[in-house]
């Protein structure tokens, strides 16, 4: 009997302290909105991003940035104080004649499903001047599950080389269309890649009307994105940690969680391993543990107190340990939530040193203020204070 209790309480101090382990403070940043919002201090509150992007045929190198930068962004959103719930969603577009004229992907904070659509974009298309952007603002606007929450950033980024379709007399033009952006207080900004003189006007006054920014970067988007001597360490490490996830419930919620698995290998197969480094870095974060673990994951949800373990039934149990006697079941949950917390401080010490080796590359190219990132970064950390959110710690790269 003793020895049981012993083994419980053994199990209960380590599980506490995987929930009080503190997690990485990755570098955040992105929020502004004309609308000032209540700010709830018992919520945790909501950065929704859209980005909007041409993916015609001159916009290869600035997707391929975006594939590459995407956890970037996410980990400079989520260094924001109050810590917030990161959500992204993209609208990809093309014209009336291309394989497709707009192409969805909903806001979520499943950020590895979100990548794995992602990187389905490809640059194909266009080369006749004016696209469909009407048409894609609209997508973003109104078919887009924007959150409800009193404390909200939501922003969109359009971006693109080519000016709108105004010659379209069956959709809705920009104008009407950031007029509705701004009842719902979504600050639009615009990105112009390159330098086609004929977009400078359009983006400019769209993002005057979406109370948002104007920038413009280089055709491939101008981004910091260095490869470090510590990248393949923390992909791997991030990679042992996705290897442990237990999911339980029904088996409904079981499926939901294996497309979720299906999206991590798609990425892990495909990602540079700068950019699952970038990942790994984001999801280490507290703002990253919705996407690294997703919903139903035993170990969270048993630590966290949410669930008592001998409460679930059998048919609700991971098939990994359902066939385990109850200790042997609880032994296995400490062992894993031990193995995370020493996994998740091993890519902490590394990604401090991956910001200490980034910073001096930074620095020996005069700052990089012209970047994608700082240019980011400088309008979220501006727009985001009136949702109640500060940004101190510059972007992330």
């Amino acid at each position: 009997m003793k020895t049981k209790l012993l083994g419980i309480a053994l199990f209960a101090i380590t599980l506490g302290a995987v929930a009080w382990y503190p997690t990485l403070d990755a570098k955040t940043n992105l929020a502004q909105t004309h609308v000032t919002r209540h700010v709830d201090h018992n919520q945790a509150p909501v950065v929704d991003v859209v980005f909007v992007l041409d993916t015609t045929g001159s916009m290869g190198g600035l997707i391929q940035t975006a594939k590459e930068k995407i956890w970037s962004i996410a980990s400079t959103m989520a260094s924001a104080q109050p810590t917030p719930e990161i959500r992204i969603g993209l609208v990809g577009y093309r014209d009336r004649g291309d394989e497709y004229v707009t192409r969805i992907v909903d806001l979520s904070g499943d950020l590895d499903s979100v990548y794995a659509a992602l990187m389905d974009f490809e640059a194909n298309g266009g080369g006749d001047g004016p696209e469909s952007v009407n048409q894609a603002l609209n997508d973003a606007v109104n078919r887009m599950s924007w959150s409800q929450k009193d404390q909200a950033y939501q922003v969109i980024f359009l971006v693109g080389d080519a000016p709108p379709h105004m010659d379209y007399q069956d959709e809705l033009q920009y104008p009407a269309i950031i007029a509705s952006a701004a009842e719902k207080g979504i600050v639009v900004n615009t990105i112009q890649c390159g330098n086609m003189p004929v977009t400078v006007e359009p983006w400019t006054q769209i993002a005057r009307l979406g109370n948002g920014d104007f920038f413009q970067v280089e055709q491939a988007g101008g981004a910091v994105a260095y490869t470090t001597p510590y990248d393949a360490e923390i992909a791997d490490l991030a990679a042992k940690i996705d290897a442990t996830r237990l999911y339980y419930g029904s088996d409904e919620d079981k499926a939901r969680m294996e497309e979720k698995v299906a999206a991590t290998e798609k990425l892990a197969s495909a990602a540079s391993d700068e950019a699952l480094a970038r990942r790994g870095i984001f999801n280490a974060s507290a703002a990253g543990r919705t996407n690294s673990f997703g919903e139903n994951e035993l170990i969270v949800a048993v630590s966290s107190g949410k669930v008592d373990l001998d409460e679930l039934p059998k048919e609700a149990l991971p098939a990994a340990i359902a066939p385990m006697a109850p200790e042997e079941q609880r032994a296995y949950i400490a062992g894993v939530a031990e193995e995370r917390v020493r996994l998740q401080k091993r890519i902490q010490e590394l990604a401090d040193e991956r910001d200490a080796f980034i910073e001096k590359k930074v620095e020996a190219e005069g700052g990089r203020k012209d970047s994608l990132d700082q240019k980011l970064y400088d309008t979220v950390a501006r727009q985001a204070e009136k949702a109640g959110l500060e940004y101190s710690d510059g972007p992330a790269y």
